[in-house]
This record gives structure tokens, sequence and C-alpha cells, in this order.
């Protein structure tokens, strides 16, 4: 049980080590699903739904190319996508990989065609004809829990996916509060955007009888899981290969219905088929994440300690759940994490996943922690307001401290390790708020108005089997394994089945081999993203790579480093207590008697005459797993401080400055570390002031390029100050914590915390993400009439 972070080595845990990925994708030479090619391969484009809403009547393939054109009717013996959970209450729904008697969202494919080229295809999709009788659409996510008269799916005789409740009695504490305050909050709709869209391609390989399957994906053993329930073959007829992937964010975390189509197709067909995702069918036809409604009241003393929070939030689940999480994933954890880090006697919430006439919702970068975060913060601010404090200090009386932990919550989240104001002192002290607010009394010469925001949020990454088996979705994370291997030449071959899609895994997972047995980052070579080659994993989610995939590579490199002191200890006639395991070699400790790895391996595959009778059969490979000491996750948390200045005749917020103080644990890469960081803040402030996918009365997206939705850029994004604080977490290997999405989570509540800061003077208080422009000007104009009235 780490109390404190190991020492730092050149190369091992600690060290900021350059990335090893980076030597191939800055050369061009990544191999991503669209750089592949198969000989005799076809290219697939599918005709997608031009409403939101209604039955299909009848489906025209265009005269001469029926052979080319397939509808769900053809696709015999296939089945529908069905994410379950075993959440009380929860209502499943079929989610056809070709859409089937009903469309329940614009984009939703109906037909699929095959062409020599991917323009022959996207013509054919083109000339292929629906008739559709056109129902009404259900769009607001209140409105479609409230209102029955339209229905997402028939049979359930509303529109939710699920309700959750957690109660307490406020009768109470209603009437001796000082402080009560409730809110109206919304955060916007968003489209994920990774650089590389999904891409799929398909072969079956008929000396193996197996389907072979290149898809741009997160977790590769979950969707061969779904891919054999819904085609109908054992899962071992099924390989899928994870490439090179440009981004997941978790929009690749699922199965895919092109995944299904193209399986089916290839053995149809008898070719190579291949379907990459253009930027329209990502933006329009595909998941959508982070639209949450929060009706939220806070009570308080007056000096701004909290007594408790009572909401109604609801989720906008989309139409379809989705494999694996499901559509409750995001509605039934706003429930368990809205209070966050902080403390209080009673809270009340009561969630809804609401089914809607829009794409199905995936855990976006940061989950439902960006909307719990934002409705939280900005009440946070709201009774620091009330109560004359500082937004900083009320938050400062009000977080579990450092000699709390570990500490459960109200929610009984089990934080494992941390000292959250001190967090808070850093970043304000880094900012110095002091100067921004003797600034903000002098005014500024062109009219803008200076505001400062905080936020504080904690991320609970690297869930284990005892969070997750109570939400009965169809994947469980246990043990993670790691297979390592010391080849003849003396170099490591790790493998395990999680897949890195910017997370660095080929370089940190070098360097905790490094940790364990001394050898060069440069000697190991990390396999992964391969259902054949690798070892069963639940795949990249949840922040949890560094604490599982290296858990499992330090176990199964200690077992490899037991091994070859076993050996060694013959050779160099020395009792295994005497050897050392450093710099790739082992060692007599306090002497220069030595023999590298690669002379141990050398004995083992090539003079095995050479080994002690008991030497261990399995050899110098080895397949260990790992799990935490406690699975309930680790939590990771930082304080966000911006300065903004915002333009009340434009609307318009630059952010002036920008600090984070964050706390991951031991961090085995702070450099990656702050890649992470920075990356997850760019989106954060895209959330905040920029993306927003929104939907007219009739479900129709009004942002279906990039001209329309905003996306971030390097002028909008500032080089944030990032402070590291490493509090280790007991029960993890080497005190590491999840940390890859909370540079996400934070960003919306602090720029819109100062955005409010800036124009409290004119009575505005925005409430809803993004802070566009037009949305700030339209808060600027409502204050005004306010006050006219």
């Amino acid at each position: 049980m780490p109390d404190k972070a190991p020492k730092v080595s050149a190369l091992g845990v600690g060290a900021s080590l350059l990335r090893k990925e980076d030597d191939r994708y800055l050369r061009g030479l990544g191999e991503f699903v669209g750089d592949i090619r198969r000989p005799g391969m076809l290219e697939v484009a599918f005709a997608r739904s031009p409403i939101a809403h209604g039955r299909i009547l009848r489906i025209h393939k265009p005269a001469g190319f029926e052979a080319s054109v397939f509808t769900m009717q053809d696709l015999e013996g296939v089945k529908p996508i069905r994410a379950v959970s075993s959440l009380k209450g929860f209502k499943a729904s079929n989610l056809w990989p070709l859409a089937k008697d009903k469309v329940r969202h614009a984009g939703e494919s109906f037909a699929m065609c095959v062409g020599r080229t991917r323009a022959e295809a996207e013509d054919l999709a083109a000339a292929v004809v629906a008739e559709f009788e056109e129902l009404p659409a259900v769009v607001d996510m209140v409105k479609a829990r409230t209102d029955s008269s339209a229905l997402v799916h028939e049979e359930w005789g509303d529109n939710v996916f699920l309700e959750t409740f957690v109660d307490a009695d406020f009768s109470q504490v209603k009437m001796t509060a000082a402080i009560k305050i409730r809110r109206h909050i919304r955060t916007a709709r968003q489209s994920m955007a990774p650089l590389e869209g999904r891409g799929v391609l398909c072969e079956w390989n008929t000396r193996l009888g197996q389907l072979e399957m290149y898809s741009s994906a997160q977790m590769p053993h979950i969707n061969r899981a779904g891919l054999s329930e819904c085609l109908g073959l054992d899962q071992g007829a099924i390989r899928v290969i994870a490439p090179d992937v440009g981004g997941g964010f978790g929009y690749k975390g699922i199965l895919l219905p092109e995944e299904i189509c193209l399986g089916w197709l290839t053995r149809k067909i008898g070719k190579p088929v291949r379907w990459i995702e253009d930027r329209r069918e990502q933006l329009v036809a595909n998941t959508n994440c982070r639209e949450h409604d929060y009706d939220i009241t806070v009570f308080a003393h007056a000096d701004g300690r909290l007594i408790g929070v009572d909401c109604d939030a609801t989720v906008d689940s989309g139409a379809y759940s989705l494999y694996p999480f499901s559509a409750c994933l995001e509605a039934a954890q706003v429930g368990s994490i809205l209070p966050g880090p902080y403390k209080m006697e009673r809270y009340r919430c009561r969630t809804w996943s609401a089914a809607t006439n829009k794409p199905g919702i995936l855990p976006y970068r940061g989950v439902a922690r960006t909307g719990v975060c934002f409705a939280m913060e900005l009440m946070v601010d709201a009774v620091a307001r009330a109560a004359g404090r500082e937004p900083y200090e009320v938050r400062l009386a009000n977080l579990v401290q450092a000699e709390d932990m570990p500490y459960n919550n109200i929610t009984n989240k089990h934080f494992d390790s941390g000292d959250y104001p001190e967090a808070v002192r850093k970043a304000v002290g880094a900012l110095d708020v002091a100067k921004w607010r003797e600034r903000q009394k002098k005014g500024e010469p062109d009219g803008r108005r200076i505001g400062v925001g905080v936020s504080v949020y904690c991320e609970q990454g690297a869930h284990g089997t005892s969070v997750y088996y109570g939400w009965g979705i169809p994947m469980v994370p246990g043990h993670e394994q790691c297979f390592a291997r010391l080849s003849p030449d003396g170099m490591l071959e790790l493998r395990i089945g999680a897949q890195s899609h910017g997370q660095s895994l080929e370089t940190t997972l070098a360097q905790v081999a490094n940790e364990i047995l001394g050898i060069d980052p440069a000697n190991v070579r990390l396999i992964h993203g391969d259902t054949a080659l690798t070892p069963y994993s639940t795949g990249t989610w949840g922040s949890r790579c560094m604490v599982m995939s290296g858990g499992a590579v330090a176990a199964a490199s200690k077992e490899i480093g037991k091994r070859v002191k076993q050996i060694a200890s013959k050779l160099l006639e020395v009792s295994v207590v005497d050897l050392v395991l450093e710099d790739g070699k082992v060692r007599v400790a306090g002497t220069d008697k030595e023999l590298t790895l690669a002379q141990v391996a050398h004995v083992w595959y090539r003079a095995p005459q050479l080994l002690p009778a008991d030497v261990d059969p399995g050899g110098l490979e080895a397949t260990a797993g790992y799990k935490a000491k406690v699975d309930t996750g680790t939590f990771s948390y930082a304080c966000h401080a911006v300065a903004v200045a915002v333009d009340p005749g434009t609307g318009h917020t630059e952010i002036l400055d920008y600090v984070i103080a964050e706390d991951g644990g031991t961090l085995v890469n702070p450099m990656v570390v702050d890649g992470q960081i920075c990356g997850g803040t760019a989106q954060g402030i895209g959330t905040a002031l920029y993306e927003e996918m929104a939907y007219d009365r009739d479900g129709q997206p009004l942002a279906s390029t990039l001209a329309d939705y905003i996306l971030p850029g390097p002028t909008e994004v500032p080089a944030p100050r990032i402070l590291h604080m490493e509090t280790p977490s007991p029960y993890t290997e080497f005190g590491q914590k999840g940390i890859g999405e909370g540079g996400a989570i934070a960003p919306p509540a602090a720029i819109v915390n100062a955005i409010n800061d800036a124009l409290k003077d004119l009575g505005v208080e925005i409430t809803e993400s993004p802070a566009s422009p037009r949305r700030v000007l339209a808060a600027i104009l409502a204050a005004e009439a306010r006050v006219a009235a």
C-alpha cells in the first residue's frame, strides 16, 4: 500500500519519457482503418432516414442494382442490438442494424449499398427511395417524459428508459435554511468529434472459418461479444482488430450497427467490404451526448455551508439503448455523483433517462460528471453570492478535508485519498484572484467586463466489479490481465486486451515494465487491440488503463522477474534473495557479478541443459491478472480557475488566464498527464462556449457540418498552467489514479461561473451551456428588460 509516490527513475514510473508512438505518427506511418486495403475489396455506404420518426411503408431499390442494395429483410438470421440493464424498471429497445418497420431518428440507416468505390456506393444510396408514414417527433426531453401523446417505442406506453430516486426528508430544512436557491440548469446536446471517424473493414477467412473485422474501436473484446449475439457466430469465429485509432472519447466504445451489417455482408458476397464514416454521418446520424436538464434547489447556512441538495434531473438518451453501456448510464450516474466532493446533510435526487427521436447517447469524455459538475458548481457560486463570500471560500468551507480520507460521501462514494482544499488554494493562488478583483474594479478601457470563475470536480475512474455488476449491463469488469514474454534476445513482449487511442500505452506500460524489471522501455513491445492475440478485457473506458492495465503489466513483470532470478541464481551460484533487477540486467547485490536479461533468456531457449532442476516449466512467459485492493474506483480531482473578459456588446468571451491544480495520484508519466489534461480542457472549452447539436421541432439536426457545429481551435484554447499534486491511492499498484477524462469535466462550470461573475452587476446569470455570444446577449437583454419593467 503506497503512502507516498515511488522514487522517480530515469525511465520508469514518474519519468516524463517521450512517447514511443509518436515516431510512427509523425512520420505518417500509423495504420488506421482507412489505410487498410484488401484485394477485391468493395466499399459500403448507407441510405439514411431524412425524417426523425416514421413508419417504413416501402423501400425501392434502384432498378438493375438490386443485388447491390440490402435492407433488414435481406439480413436473414441477424438479431437486433439489445443493451439491457437489470436496474428495476429499465425498458429495453431493439436497435436493428438496418431500420425495420420504423425509423426513430434522422440519419438512421435503412439500406446498405455496395460499390467498387465509395462514390459508386454513395450514388446507389442516393438512388434508394423509401416511403414513410411520418409521425410526430419527440424532441424535448422533459416534455418526452411528461407527455405520452407521441411515443418513440409504442410498446412502452411512455418515453422513459429508466427512472431512479434517491430520497431524503427536506421538510425541516426548508423551514430553517438561511439560504434557499432554486435554478433550472441545462446543458446542450453535443456530437463527439474525434479526428478520425468510425471505420469498419470485414473479411471472411475461409481457412479458419472466421470473421476478421478491423474496426476503429475502444473495446474490441466487447464488440466481439456483441457481434456474436447479433450474427449468431460463436466468439471464436470472430476476430476483432483495432489498429491505430484516431481518438475515441467514448464515441468508439460501442457495438456499431455498421459492424453487424458488414460482418453479415462479407459472408454473403464472399468479398472484403469497408465502410468509412464521413463527417456528416458522424454529426447527423450517429451517437450524441451530454444533454441534461436540472431542476435543482440548494439549501445552505447563512455563511454558505451546505445543508442539502434537492434535484430533478433528466437526461436525453435518444432513441435507442446502445451496447454495452445502455441508455441509463448517464442519468443513473447523476443520482449518485451530483454531490461531488462536497459535504452535506441531506440529498434527494430523482432522475429520468428520456427517450427522444434523436441518436442514442454514449459516455463522452467525463460522462455524466461534466453535467453534474456544471449544475453543482453553478449552484455553489449562487450560494456564495447569497452569502456575500468569495466563491472559492465557500468551496473551502464545504469540501471533504484531507484528514477525512478515505471518505464515504452522502451517496456512499468511497474517496480513496486527496487534499481537495489544497487544490483550490493552489489554483486560486496561481491565478491571483486578488489581482483580477482589482482589475475588475478599475474596469476595462474597451468596455469589456472581467470575471473570475472556479470549479472543482472529482472523477471516479477504473471502476471495478463491485460498481458495475449492479448495473446489469452486458459487461462487468473483473481482473485485468497481461501476457508477458521475454524473447530469446531479451526483448519483452506485453499483450493486453485494452486499446490505446491516445493514452500513450505503448510508452507508459513500458515504463511500468522498467519499474519492475529494469528493462529499457525501448526494448518493450506492446501488442493490443486484437482479440486473437490478447487476453480478454472490457477495453479502454472510464480512465482505467493506467490503473488496470498498468497493474496487470506490473503483475506479469513480477512473475517474469521471479523466473529470471530463479534461472540466474543457478548460473551465478547465489541465492535468489541476493539478486536485483536493474538496467536490463540481473545483478548480485553489492558485486559486479551480473547477467543481462538476454543472457538469461538464451539459457532458457537455447541452452536448457544449464537450467536448475526446479525451474518453472512455464518458462519466460506468463499471464497475470490484477484487481485493485478496493475496486470501487480511484478518485482523481482538480480545481480549475479561470479569468475571462466578456464583451457585453457582442456576447463574446475571451479566456485571459487558465490554471489547473490536479491530483492524479502517482503520475506514471507527467508529460503524458499534461497532454491528457490539455486535450480534455480543450474539449471542455468547446462544451462551455461553442459546441451545440441543436434539433428543430421536427427532430432535424441543425448542425450537419463543421461550419455549423463549432469546435474550438488554437485561437480559442489558451495554454493552461498545470500544477500537479500527487496523493497516491492506497489501493493501486503504484498509487496511480485514472485521470484521462478529468480535463473535460470542469471547464464549462469554471468558465460560465466566470462569465456570471463578470456580468453579475448587470443582473445576468447564465444557467445553460454553451455560453455562446447569442446566449450571453439574450441573457443581457432579458436582464435589461427586467430592470425596465
